[in-house]
């Protein structure tokens, strides 16, 4: 599905898109599970505003993006996802045969005020040894830079971790990586994005009548274990979603003794 040329591209640039993996039934039945979780959760008053802290955004309106974390514990159609097959061979073709899950979100930016993010590695979050680790997002809508569609700057995953401005959202300096001067990734729907998590990315504000609706699944080597003791606490953290995991204790990926096991 993915071709040698589009890995070679994401090799230079940090990022490909491809077309073709879901079906227009497998996405509107997604889109439909997804439009459902959301909704469940607001009606149960959980707050799911993701904006960003920062000074990024004093000059800009006020704004919000719904979000949820592991969106399959949410839904059996959005867990079939994890080993659909067409998929995981995307994820495989930049990763590598055995890929592993991290995490997966989803996020709903809304009409006209759906919150931009300012420009920023993932590395920060969750960092690992051999920067395998990657993002694939489906779009379940078209995304048009009026809707505030993902952008890069290609190449600089060559740049390796970069300094941050604030201790806790870790985006880089605007002056420096502005998100109007990024490259725009315009999608359409069924469309995925997969990027290395040492490229420079961000989105601006949807300002279009319509939702943009994307889910996010970060992938990993199983081998390209963490370096600092963050972001554990995801959903189904650990499983494989492709091949297999070779090292012999799985659980065991920070180097910490492993209880052992009882009856």
């Amino acid at each position: 599905m993915i071709t040698p040329q589009q890995v070679q591209q994401y090799q230079t640039n940090g990022f490909i898109v491809v077309s073709g993996i879901f079906t227009i039934p497998e996405i509107n039945e997604l889109e439909q599970e997804l439009d459902a979780i959301i909704a469940r959760r607001l009606a149960g008053k959980v707050h799911l505003d993701a904006t960003w802290d920062g000074d990024w955004k004093n000059t800009l309106p006020k704004t919000e993006i719904f979000h949820t974390h592991g969106i399959q514990a949410y839904s059996a159609t959005w867990a079939r996802v994890l080993t659909h097959d067409r998929f995981t061979a995307a994820l495989a073709a930049v990763t590598g045969p055995n890929v592993q899950l991290h995490h997966t979100k989803a996020f709903i930016k809304p009409p006209e005020k759906g919150s931009a993010f300012p420009m920023h590695q993932d590395y920060p979050y969750f960092p690992h040894t051999k920067h395998t680790m990657a993002a694939a997002i489906i779009h379940l809508s078209d995304a048009t830079p009026e809707m505030g569609c993902f952008c890069v700057y290609p190449g600089t995953h060559k740049l390796g971790p970069l300094p941050t401005v604030h201790e806790r959202a870790h985006y880089l300096d605007p002056a420096q990586y502005p998100i109007d001067k990024a490259t725009p990734l315009p999608a359409q729907r069924g469309d995925i994005v997969i990027f290395n998590y040492l490229l420079v990315h961000g989105s601006d504000i949807n300002r279009s009548t319509r939702p943009r609706k994307t889910v996010l699944f970060q992938f990993r080597d199983p081998t390209d274990c963490p370096t600092k003791n963050l972001h554990t606490s995801s959903h189904a953290q650990g499983l494989m979603l492709r091949g297999i995991n070779p090292l012999p204790d799985p659980y065991n990926v920070t180097g910490t003794p492993t209880p052992k096991e009882t009856a």
